[in-house]
């Protein structure tokens, strides 16, 4: 694409920007469904289905460079964006519900569930600073330690997420009082009546996932491509512009499904798509055939340094559940929105 003219860029930078949203907002509610149907709940629709389908494109280009030997793309796709999708939850909570007398998202959709989730991305990201450390050489079977231990707890992330999903020893099973209702087990706001609205919602959930890994990919090309052209590229339109671009999947599912009332559904996405993105690393070093995660660079592992601080503030907002908005957001997204700015600030000085 370095090819085009930048007008050109824009454009297609413009419109595969839509078509990843209207994708994401399909996405969103044919995770609904499917949820219901197979009895997940929110919690663990958003950890695994959700979160996966969102990052197609992250897939697919950590795939590619991994397969032609760039590791260093792997890791700055990996790691590069996760900071700012933790600051996403901050746009759904100033833009998901508004008006007078609606509390802060972490207020409404506050549950141990979520604390499980959060406390899950926390570990697998301590683990992606420790690996980062790692000597290069040090490498079996093409697999590393660093990347074999992140899938490890991931999926027993998952089994704990299963399992706080099914009941904690704590008031109303875990959920807080006065938060959004949880969809009953069995029920739903909007049930599938026949086995042919399961059927519809799994062909929707997989045509608008492959939109969604076709226009994200070309979202982040367009989009580099155009950043060249200007002279805004490397690490901090990668943190900034870019990111911001990659992350409209989980923008248009999460504004989706708080208009659903799922506000749970929403904060799932964003955990379960943190937790899962540095999986990718095992992908990417059994394909590559080199310790990918030990290359990280300085500003990789600062940026993931940052979205572990930025995921304990949200952490703490499930536990304290803050009740009054300032500047249209919980104190929480404010903490967070201030922590990033500061954050990029150090980035610029990396670079």
């Amino acid at each position: 694409m370095d090819s085009l003219p930048l007008w050109l860029l824009v454009a297609i930078f413009v419109a595969a920007g839509v078509v990843v949203w209207v994708a994401g907002v399909r996405l969103s509610k044919s995770t609904d469904v499917i949820d219901a149907h197979f009895h997940l709940g929110s919690a663990l629709g958003g950890l695994i289905i959700l979160a996966v389908a969102t990052n197609l494109p992250e897939i697919a280009i950590t795939v590619s460079a991994a397969a032609s030997g760039d590791v260093s793309v792997a890791v700055g796709n990996i790691l590069g964006g996760i900071a700012l999708q933790t600051v996403v939850l901050v746009v759904l909570d100033v833009f998901g519900r508004r008006g007078k007398g609606v509390r802060p998202l972490t207020y409404r959709a506050a549950s141990l569930t979520l604390v499980v989730e959060a406390a899950v991305v926390v570990a697998v990201l301590a683990v992606v600073v420790a690996g980062t450390q790692l000597p290069k050489g040090l490498l079996i079977a093409r697999l590393t330690p660093g990347s074999v231990l992140i899938v490890v707890i991931w999926l027993v992330g998952l089994l704990l997420v299963r399992r706080a999903g099914r009941g904690l020893p704590w008031h109303e099973d875990g959920h807080a009082p006065d938060t959004s209702p949880p969809p009953s087990k069995g029920h739903h706001r909007n049930p599938p009546q026949h086995r042919s609205s399961t059927r519809k919602a799994l062909v929707v959930f997989a045509v608008s996932a492959l939109a969604t890994l076709v226009a994200g990919a070309v979202l982040e090309l367009a989009g580099d491509a155009a950043a060249s052209k200007i002279g805004l590229g490397g690490v901090l339109f990668g943190a900034t512009v870019l990111a911001l671009a990659t992350s409209l999947p989980e923008i248009a599912t999460g504004l989706q499904s708080i208009k659903q009332g799922d506000d749970s559904l929403a904060i799932s996405d964003i955990f379960g798509g943190n937790a899962f993105l540095p999986v990718l690393f095992l992908v990417a070093t059994v394909i590559s055939g080199q310790a990918v995660l030990p290359r990280a660079s300085a500003a990789d592992t600062y940026l993931t340094a940052l979205a572990l601080l930025l995921t304990l503030v949200y952490l703490l907002g499930l536990l304290f559940r803050p009740r009054r908005r300032v500047l249209g957001m919980g104190v929480d997204s404010l903490v967070v929105l201030v922590l990033y700015a500061l954050g990029v600030a150090g980035l610029v000085a990396i670079a």
